[in-house]
């Protein structure tokens, strides 16, 4: 399938080698805890792909890493859910080091994770019920020279192979600010990134899912872990509900990202079903189904790419998302009908991807709590995510 192939051809133009360490590899391997797909990913340079090439990274752009992780998914959608949190949080710490605010810190971060093929798990907030997508799971108590922070994300990728974590925290504020958490105290927010040794920081069991098993998604826990100011990078304030810039380019990148990790899981069951024996209908359905995803989400990654990261930009991503997710959906269900019943029962692969290939729904905002925000937004409002 001609996108399919731009997409491998893209995979292997930045990350030469890994396509063929995991086509050595059966799924079944490659999705269980353990596998050495983050192996593979880490010696193909994979941990630089989206780091520009001024801080010696792969310098992809947002359209070529959708391909690259799209071609990924197709081989591992662990190994592409796992690394997409890397990506965005590296996108997050680059965005920093452009910013004005800059202190140097940044641009060394993103040479070494270039260089030594670090990897970097993401504690920021995700969806919980009853809390909002931008509240910190994690807060800090002032001490000398820095904070003590408890707190745990959970579910949290990479939590076994990480070098390095990067989560959002809530700071007590200084000057009786009018920034509240869930509880009503006063707080501000910051980026932290802690080497994995770090004392207090701990992995605890969490995930029980077989599907996407591979990406390493348990509990990290921190128990008085002390951060160091100079690891802190305070985030711009927000009117509440609204992200800053460096929260909006990084949930832009995760959207992108994050849709194309199952983009990929989908289409390598439509690729299964092609060379089945069914009309030129219904082959042609299939494939305008997954292409109707990949056009949506390529629009989205040339948005990025032209430098449109405010929230109407975060609003139209979030769209091209959904309507991807659905499209997903109908091509995976088309797909496993095409099979047929001596497929899913010859091999257990059918059923793995149409499982996984769902699991974008998942993911933050669920399409419930971004509706009253979005009609308020075309309506003329900033995007204000609950």
């Amino acid at each position: 399938m001609r996108s399919m192939d731009h997409a491998r051809e893209t995979c292997e133009a930045f990350l030469p080698g890994l396509l063929d360490k995991l086509d050595d590899l059966p799924l079944s391997e490659l999705e269980t805890p353990g596998s050495p797909a983050l192996d593979h990913f880490r010696a193909c340079g994979g941990p630089g792909l989206v780091i520009p090439t001024r801080y010696h990274g792969g310098g992809a752009d947002p359209l070529q890493a959708l391909a690259v992780v799209r071609a990924v998914g197709a081989h591992s959608p662990s190994l592409a859910v796992a690394t997409t949190m890397h990506h965005f949080s590296v996108a997050t710490l680059f965005t920093l080091a452009d910013s004005v605010q800059r202190s140097g810190m940044e641009w060394a971060l993103l040479e070494g994770i270039a260089e030594q093929s670090l990897l970097v798990a993401s504690g920021f907030a995700e969806g919980r019920p009853g809390h909002g997508i931008l509240a910190p799971t994690v807060r800090a108590e002032a001490v000398d020279g820095g904070y003590l922070v408890n707190g745990s994300k959970k579910p949290c990728s990479l939590s076994a192979s990480m070098d390095l974590l990067t989560a959002s925290v809530a700071l007590p504020t200084k000057d009786g600010g009018d920034d509240n958490d869930d509880d009503g105290d006063r707080t501000e927010l910051a980026v932290m990134l802690l080497p994995r040794p770090t004392e207090g920081i701990s992995v605890h069991p969490f995930w029980q899912s077989w599907a996407l098993a591979g990406a390493e998604s348990d509990e990290v826990r921190l128990t008085d872990v002390f951060v160091d100011e100079q690891l802190l990078m305070r985030t711009a304030t927000a009117e509440p509900g609204r992200l800053d810039e460096l929260q909006t380019t990084g949930f832009l990148w995760f959207e992108l990202l994050i849709s194309a990790s199952y983009l990929g899981a989908a289409g390598a069951l439509v690729e299964r079903a092609l060379v089945r024996q069914h009309s030129t209908s219904d082959r042609a359905g299939l494939v305008m189904g997954l292409e109707t995803a990949n056009l949506l989400l390529e629009g989205a990654a040339r948005m990025l790419r032209d430098g449109e990261s405010d929230d109407e930009a975060l609003g139209k991503a979030l769209v091209a998302r959904f309507a991807a997710q659905d499209a997903l959906g109908d091509a995976v269900r088309r797909a496993v009908e095409m099979l047929g019943g001596s497929a899913f029962i010859a091999s257990s692969e059918v059923a793995y991807l149409a499982a996984v290939s769902h699991a974008l729904g998942f993911h933050p905002p669920s399409r419930a709590s971004f509706a009253a925000p979005y009609l308020e937004h075309v309506a003329g409002s900033p995007l204000r995510l609950a």
